[in-house]
């Protein structure tokens, strides 16, 4: 079934209020939920799973370190959506298919708010797995003002349960990003990118096995491969049609001025090359983790899956145009298959005549203050390989550093502490690196050579990051035949998070790993760091949350005091 594009309004999803308080800190509740929902002009309602009822999921809007709680809920029927693979580690016959858990993607939050793979839970949560804490997440919200999101992470259907639709926004603001002056209200607006494939009756297609096609193939289709499981994960899915916040190829009417979008790459595998097809650029003001110190214009920005882009697009020479939001990245990237016609266009901005009022905003030189980390600074250096291998079935196996999710922990960096990650891959694909709890930043990226044993002979000149790399990241894209270099301060909790590829189907299978965070005697997350800008600083998580940041006590502190009390000023925001 041929789609026509632009024919649906671009929705923006709703901003979630709390319900209520619970000893004075806003509190949320949330629900899965199975629903119909509409998602072209031409298609019928489309069974998908949503948060709240919606997908995307609603937004959440919070203020930097006004901590939060989320009750997150599970009323999702019994039976899957989609085909689950019984063989992966966490979805296996004795487990219930329906299993959720969610993880603030890029958030800053102690191990057991963080949606860790194993503290699933089901409907009502009659069922839970074996890291599972509490109902009710508590999120300090700690940290640099950025464009979060939250989606399903529950072991072994994470590629599932988000393509069923459990994702949403979060973004956090302050009162030093208002100072700035950019576009804002209706002129600030989240796109989730994604991608599907569906059936004639506007159901959602998922292959059960690798190699089958969605409609017009026939449907539905036999077993592929006899030798393989059925159902079977796949090596990575990308679909055949685009949508942009749960709308297949929609348009959005814009005045002709400045507007500021948070980009999100939502798909489970695909990357988006993105060009506007007016030839101009975008002006790059933050990445995963925040602002960038200073705008960086850019004629195209590529997102791998889960990276984020916060851009600024000014219409106001483009009166009464029409301009797409173009695509070109090979699937598999970078050496793919070159995207069809379809697939090259994204989305279209209507420009108006005439703008509703003047535009006021502005885009500043320096738009935040930036600590850069320095390799001298890292007590340690973590060689990391990326490989692919093949599994019991033959079919294609993603690791990290030859080691499944059970195995025991092998990355262990110290509370407060520095370290490089070096992620020399030796696949033919490029694999968005993600780690929780930190924000990183990337060093550069060196070619490497590798013989036919797969061991690596030679490592090149290292280039630097692009212009717009050089932010905050929680994902990078680690490129075949490099080695990506990255650098993090580690805490300011402790405790056991995971690293893991991005591409969804690689991270079920079995491109995942735990990894701890250990206590460190001499760190006190509750004393400022030298150098560190105050909207960084561990500090501030001490004051939401300071029974479980070990701060230890000045002999001269009174029971009512801290030594780091008078900061709360500095780092608060109202």
């Amino acid at each position: 079934m041929k789609l026509k594009k632009f024919v649906d309004a671009l929705p923006i999803p709703p901003t979630i209020k709390p319900i209520g308080k619970r000893d004075g800190i806003p509190y949320y509740e949330v629900s899965m939920q199975q629903i119909k929902q509409k998602l072209h002009l031409a298609l019928p309602p489309t069974t998908v799973w949503g948060y709240n009822g919606m997908y995307p999921g609603p937004t959440f809007d919070v203020r930097r370190d006004h901590p939060i709680l989320v009750k997150w809920e599970n009323k999702l029927p019994f039976k899957h959506l989609l085909p689950v693979d019984t063989t992966l580690h966490g979805a296996e016959p004795s487990r219930p298919p329906v299993r959720t858990v969610v993880h603030l993607h890029g958030g800053r939050v102690r191990p057991e708010n963080d949606g860790y793979p194993e503290a699933w839970f089901t409907k009502n949560f009659e069922n839970f797995g074996s890291k599972f804490v509490h109902e009710v997440y508590y999120y300090p919200n700690c940290q640099r003002p950025t464009t979060l999101w939250y989606h399903d992470h529950a072991l072994g259907i994470t590629r599932l349960n988000v393509y069923a639709g459990l994702a949403g926004f979060y973004l956090i603001r302050d009162k030093e990003e208002e100072k700035l002056n950019l576009p804002q209200g209706e002129f600030e607006i989240p796109l989730v990118i994604q991608d599907r494939s569906f059936y004639d009756d506007g159901q959602l297609f998922y292959p059960s096995q690798p190699g089958q096609k969605p409609p017009p193939a026939p449907q539905p289709p036999p077993p592929i491969d006899p030798e393989l499981p059925n159902p079977s994960v796949v090596p990575s899915f990308v679909g055949d049609t685009i949508l942009v916040n749960g709308k297949i190829w929609p348009y959005l009417r814009v005045e002709p001025r400045k507007y500021r979008f948070r980009i999100l790459n939502g798909s489970n595998a695909r990357f988006y090359r993105m060009r506007l097809s007016s030839g101009q650029d975008f002006i790059q003001i933050g990445t995963d983790g925040g602002l960038l110190e200073k705008p960086v214009p850019v004629s195209e920005i590529i997102l791998a899956p889960a990276e984020r882009a916060d851009v600024i697009i000014d219409f106001s020479k483009h009166r009464g145009q029409n301009i797409i939001l173009t695509n070109d990245a090979p699937a598999p990237f970078p050496d793919g298959v070159p995207p069809s016609p379809d697939l090259s266009q994204i989305m279209e901005f209507k420009v108006k005549q005439k703008s509703s009022k003047p535009d006021t905003s502005t885009v500043p030189e320096r738009l935040s203050c930036f600590e850069k980390l320095e390799p001298k600074d890292a007590i340690y250096v973590r060689k990391n390989f990326l490989v692919e291998t093949t599994d019991e079935f033959g079919r294609p196996l993603f690791e990290l550093n030859n080691k499944m999710w059970v195995d025991p922990i092998t990355e262990t960096p110290y509370n407060g502490t520095i370290e490089v990650w070096e992620l020399y891959n030796l696949t033919p694909d490029t694999h968005p690196i993600h780690l929780h709890l930190v924000q990183f930043q990337i060093l550069n990226r060196a070619p490497i050579t590798v013989d036919e044993n797969g061991n690596i002979i030679n490592v090149g000149k290292a280039k630097k990051p692009d212009p717009n790399e050089m932010g905050w990241k929680d994902t990078v894209r680690a490129n075949p035949g490099e080695v990506t270099r990255i650098i993090a301060r580690f805490g300011p909790f402790t405790g056991t998070y995971v690293w893991h590829c991005h591409i969804i189907e690689h991270e079920d299978h079995d491109m995942m790993r735990p990894y701890e965070v250990l206590q460190n005697h001499n760190f006190d997350p509750c004393i400022p760091i030298p150098g560190v800008c105050p909207d960084d600083s561990f500090t501030q998580c001490c004051d939401q949350d300071p029974k479980h940041c070990n701060c230890k006590k000045n002999p001269g502190d009174d029971e009512s005091s801290s030594h780091h009390h008078s900061l709360k000023e500095d780092h608060g925001d109202g």
